[in-house]
């Protein structure tokens, strides 16, 4: 291998979604993983797992393990379940719903006393196709992420506007050096995660 070349690199992280029943969770990951949606989409009952890569740069693979939590609020004791050890948290609002961005900062606030001191967070309003119905204005949500120390973002899971860029900046936040393996051994990077779940780990 020349010294202009570099071994490809792998890494891989943990990634849970929290958020209000009906704010659109399910549909972003979907939107994400298999860039489809749904208008008709179930509820989450406790918590969905699935899997997508992210191309960080040419040398650079990112494997992330997304937990989709249910909103309502009968699970709401099963959420530590998933975002313990987490590498990162998607926190979902609906922006045409002002009630959904409260419980979505109730949601931050658990996290940041409970989860992973080194967690990753972005809050991510969703239904930007809606926006004659929007009842959060931007910039009100965009300075309490700031002052919190949140990536922020508006998307739209029905059209996909702002989806993949969640997933690419959380990416790009990341701690890569501790988790980079060798693309060359995918198998033992596979079985690390997650740990704490393994009833369910099968379900990809």
């Amino acid at each position: 291998m020349s010294a202009t070349q570099q071994e490809p690199r792998f890494a891989q992280f943990k990634l849970v979604l929290l958020g209000e029943s009906a704010v659109g969770k399910s549909s972003i990951v979907h939107r994400f993983v298999k860039d489809s949606f749904d208008d008709f989409r179930e509820s989450t009952i406790g918590a969905a797992f699935l899997t997508q890569t992210i191309q960080l740069d040419e040398n650079t693979t990112i494997k992330f393990e997304i937990w989709d939590t249910a909103g309502q609020e009968r699970y709401k004791s099963l959420a530590p379940m998933y975002y313990r050890n987490a590498n990162a948290a998607v926190v979902v609002y609906d922006i045409t719903q002002e009630a959904s961005l409260e419980r979505a900062k109730s949601w931050i606030k658990e996290l940041q006393r409970q989860a992973n001191q080194d967690l990753v967070i972005a809050l991510a309003g969703n239904k930007l196709d809606l926006e004659s119905e929007r009842k959060v204005a931007k910039e009100a949500a965009q300075a309490y992420a700031t002052e919190e120390g949140l990536l922020f973002f508006e998307v739209s899971a029905k059209t996909g506007q702002g989806v993949k860029e969640i997933f690419q900046s959380i990416a790009e936040k990341l701690p890569l050096e501790s988790q980079i393996k060798s693309k060359s051994q995918p198998k033992s990077v596979n079985l690390q995660r997650p740990s704490t779940n393994n009833q369910s780990s099968c379900c990809s």
